[in-house]
């Protein structure tokens, strides 16, 4: 597999998943005065909105996308967006789950990726769910949607304040090295 990278080609490592996000968010712990009942608001509409995401732990690079559904077409569109972000001499490994559309037929895979699937049941090797956690007890959490527009203008916001030290922090992994060289 790398030897067919070439010579001045560089391989990068990615973990990719999805998450989904809605209006039936997420309630997390709030500072309060002891002894004192904090409110949190907790929607019961059902919109959701999946966002995918590739990190590459070592750098801190990004890169995301909102969807409204998750399926082998958006997962070919991701996967064309995820390429064109990479430099020209540039391959990816993208490590992910074992999820029907990550393995169907139909998916296009570009030629300058490849993907290796994680063991069945192990989302704890997976560094973009500690990711989902994060984006969502940091700035999902404890809000109410109007609709489907105003979820799509918070998860690009939730998206958009990840610093690629904050992507590097929050994806670390004690087994994945760290690039010194940036």
């Amino acid at each position: 597999m790398i030897a067919a990278c070439g010579a001045g080609s560089r391989v990068r490592v990615f973990f990719m998943d999805e998450a989904r996000f809605g209006q039936q968010g997420t309630t997390t712990r709030v500072w309060a005065p002891r002894g004192s009942r904090p409110t949190a608001v907790k929607q019961t509409r059902y919109e959701w909105l999946y966002l995918y995401a590739a990190v590459e732990p070592a750098t801190g690079v990004g890169v995301a996308l909102q969807a409204p559904a998750i399926n082998t077409g958006t997962m070919s569109v991701f996967l064309k967006m995820f390429v064109d972000e990479l430099g020209p001499n540039d391959h990816a490994v993208l490590i992910m789950d074992q999820a029907g559309w990550h393995r169907a037929r139909r998916l296009k895979t570009p030629s300058n990726l490849w993907t290796l699937f994680l063991p069945p049941y192990s989302p704890e090797l997976n560094p973009v769910e500690r990711l989902w956690a994060y984006l969502r007890g940091h700035y999902l959490a404890n809000r109410t949607f109007n609709d489907y527009q105003h979820l799509f203008d918070a998860g690009a916001e939730a998206w958009q304040q990840l610093s690629p030290e904050r992507l590097r922090s929050v994806c670390a992994f004690d087994y994945l090295p760290r690039d010194t060289e940036r």
